[in-house]
């Protein structure tokens, strides 16, 4: 009975607490309202005005929660905090570097299948009977369909996911290895080479698709440097291998390697990469479907379920659930549209982009397409001998995109402290009021001054036909900062269009591998009319009449970018169904998308 009685008390101090909690002073809720109400109208006033705000405090560097425009779609979301936020990926550092690691090795087969060929081409051209100008329409071709098939790949893995592109892609190109190796026609040469440039060049445009997926603007260089790494590398092995397999065991051991390599990359490729698309898994955090989950995807979500509750395992796949289907009305399966690539292309800054990064690569490939000829004739070089003088070049080449892109990342944290901008690590960054294009560009003008001054060396010491060294020398600098600055151009293409980072990728591919073609078709009459020296001054010439597109872009780029945006956000408001409006759903690469935040948007709609 005496027990009972403290007891009975203590539920009554509890009841009184409760009862005095509730029962405050209730006659100055208006006045909170009305500083409430205040306070959110401040609050979506500087988040009209393109600032983010925390709870406490107006923050620059707060995330944009609800659009890309910044408008509130409810009250809910003004009381956001950077803590509360979602992050842009929820893949941690280990996973990203096994992304970009896989990501460099698939991109490595593209400008492997194009420079282990350099070495045999003298070879191939005695085998079919035809003269080297005619065996470099493999080159040609190879081009062409190295800027086409990126278009479709492109728009494939933006709407479909990156997964299911790779791995259709890695089909074709197998396939057309395996033909090319057992072909005896120069016609069957050239059609197969066409394939295997369709399966495999795709894999570049899926790179920096898959590195906007998991990296933010302000990260993005290093990230993207690591990835075109593996591309990188190629023109320093490629060359080599090419020699070898054609000296000692004949060209056909060319393409029997790339079949063997492309093989043991697929398979573990196809169990182990994630989907990254943010149009199929939001930030990382929804599980995919389909061919977007891989075998390690599967056992993970698998072993997930069965150490989860069983309440709390029906709650969880029913939010994925409806997750996953907000998301699936994002993307439309359909046939791929190459066009899509255009409507990119027809921007006023991209075009200027893409145009004088084409130039760029064009002297590039010239100097590529060129030399096993120029070393043949001038120093006697057979194959072997040929593929080890592109060691300098490739060596150059690998080296450029981490250095180019750490000068990048560098640049952005040095322009943000100079003006006051306050990166949010890991989390996107509002570009809107962010001088992007002074950023990069500041990276690219300094190196094509230099490569470009390197070119038109290069082809007056080739012409007096000088020591070796001196050649070889050029070579390491002309890899090192063309290539660095196309990729630093490749970076500012992503962040320019980075609604379909894929899409706008095959579209720089589809001009410069265009464009490179037909420098390709070219180089080697030119040499043989004008002479060596003349005909490398002629494209260091153009290279640098065109270079003030640069400060054109650096003008008058960030008006252009800011009236791209305004437009979209005026197609959205008056409800069209644009091609841009479409991609802004929260698959948009530039939002940081969340599960939870799908099913909020899904509940929202339904309301």
């Amino acid at each position: 009975m005496s027990s009972a009685i403290p007891q009975l008390e203590g539920r009554q101090d509890l009841e009184a607490a409760e009862k005095e909690r509730i029962e405050e002073p209730i006659e100055s809720s208006d006045s909170r309202d009305d500083e409430k109400d205040t306070k959110k109208r401040h609050e979506a006033e500087s988040i009209r005005s393109g600032q983010s705000l925390s709870s406490a405090s107006t923050r620059p560097d707060q995330e944009r929660q609800d659009g890309q425009d910044g408008e509130p779609r409810d009250l809910e979301s003004l009381q956001t905090t950077t803590t509360n936020s979602p992050p842009f990926s929820i893949f941690t550092t280990k996973q990203k570097r096994f992304i970009v690691f896989m990501v460099a090795l698939a991109g490595f087969f593209s400008p492997l299948s194009a420079n282990i060929y350099f070495p045999a081409l003298n070879t191939l051209a005695v085998d079919f009977n035809v003269s080297s100008a005619i065996i470099n329409l493999t080159l040609t071709t190879y081009m062409i369909f190295q800027g086409l098939a990126p278009t479709i790949f492109g728009d494939l893995a933006d709407m479909a996911g990156r997964r299911p592109a790779y791995l259709i892609g890695f089909a074709v190109y197998i396939g057309a290895c395996i033909g090319i190796a057992c072909c005896d026609t120069f016609a069957a040469l050239l059609i197969l080479r066409c394939l295997q440039s369709s399966g495999s060049s795709g894999t570049i445009a899926l790179g920096s698709g898959v590195v906007a997926d998991i990296a933010t603007s302000a990260e993005r260089g290093v990230w993207m440097g690591w990835a075109t790494s593996g591309p990188m590398v190629a023109p320093a092995l490629a060359p080599v291998l090419g020699g070898i397999f054609a000296q000692f065991l004949g060209w056909r051991w060319i393409f029997w390697f790339l079949v063997i390599a492309a093989c043991c990359f697929v398979v573990p490729f196809a169990l182990t990469f994630p989907e990254t698309g943010r149009n199929v898994v939001g930030n990382g955090s929804i599980a995919p479907q389909g061919w977007n989950m891989s075998l390690l995807n599967y056992l993970r979500v698998r072993k997930a379920r069965r150490e989860t509750a069983p309440l709390e395992r029906t709650t969880t796949r029913e939010s994925q659930r409806t997750a996953q289907q907000a998301l699936a009305k994002t993307r439309k399966l359909r046939i791929p549209n190459p066009l899509h690539c255009v409507k990119v292309i027809l921007e006023k800054d991209v075009a200027l982009l893409l145009f004088y990064n084409s130039l760029v690569y064009c002297a590039f490939y010239d100097v590529m397409a060129s030399a096993p000829q120029l070393l043949a004739d001038i120093y006697g070089y057979d194959a072997l001998q040929i593929g080890l003088c592109f060691l300098p070049f490739g060596c150059g080449c690998f080296l450029a995109p981490t250095i180019s892109g750490k000068l990048m990342d560098w640049n952005f944290r040095r322009t943000a402290k100079k003006i006051g901008y306050v990166i949010v690590k890991g989390k996107t960054n509002d570009l809107k009021d962010f001088p992007l294009e002074r950023v990069r560009l500041g990276v690219v003008v300094p190196m094509v001054i230099i490569g470009d001054a390197a070119l038109l060396c290069y082809g007056w010491v080739m012409s007096v036909e000088t020591n070796l060294a001196a050649p070889l020398v050029l070579m390491f600098i002309m890899g090192l900062t063309l290539t660095g600055a196309f990729n630093a151009m490749s970076v500012m293409v992503v962040d320019l269009y980075p609604l379909s980072p894929a899409t706008a990728t095959a579209a720089n591919n589809l001009v410069r591998c265009l464009m490179g073609a037909g420098a390709t078709a070219v180089i080697i009459y030119m040499i043989d009319s004008m002479g060596r020296g003349w005909a490398f001054t002629f494209v260091s010439a153009v290279v640098a009449a065109f270079s003030p597109i640069l400060w054109v872009l650096e003008k008058w780029g960030p008006g252009w970018r800011e009236a791209r945006r305004v437009r979209v956000e005026a197609a959205k408001a008056k409800g069209e169904r644009t091609e841009d409006a479409e991609k802004e759903a929260p698959g948009d690469p530039s939002m940081p998308v969340d599960g939870a935040s799908v099913v909020r948007e899904e509940e929202r709609e339904k309301g």
